[in-house]
């Protein structure tokens, strides 16, 4: 199966922050834009930051003894990709609602995963597996 680049639209309060940390902090490539929204390529992904001063506040649900924020989005990496980002995102001084840590170690599904929020307080996971095969395993 060949994957296709998603597009996904989302709010943000401030189109400056919002540059700042999708393209100086994550390293994302800006597309078009206008005064009311920016496009990314989010590694390979059409995303698209739209103002929208006024945001849902996220809920939480319980994972793996962490309190994961809903809703979410963000991108499966290459392994080494992963240690890259979760090193590029700490420089910044972005803290992390989750550290990067390893999930289902040694059984399917065996996964790296981190959890911060943009400026906007839009949640972001990243996750990676050592087996990309392992992405979809029970």
């Amino acid at each position: 199966m060949t994957l296709t680049p998603f597009h996904l639209a989302f709010p943000v309060d401030d189109l400056t922050k919002a540059r700042t940390f999708y393209g100086e902090v994550l390293g994302c490539e800006e597309g078009r834009s206008s005064d009311e929204w920016i496009d990314f390529n989010l590694f390979g992904h059409q995303i698209v930051a739209h103002l929208a001063p006024k945001k849902a506040q996220a809920h939480h649900n319980p994972v793996d003894g962490h309190d994961v924020p809903v809703p979410h989005f963000g991108v499966v990496l290459q392994w080494d990709a992963f240690n890259t980002l979760a090193e590029r995102v700490r420089k910044a001084g972005v803290e992390f609602v989750i550290e990067p840590y390893l999930r289902f170690e040694g059984k399917p599904g065996e996964q790296m995963t981190m959890f911060f929020y943009d400026p906007s307080g839009n949640a972001l996971e990243f996750k990676s597996f050592r087996d990309m095969g392992q992405l979809f395993a029970v």
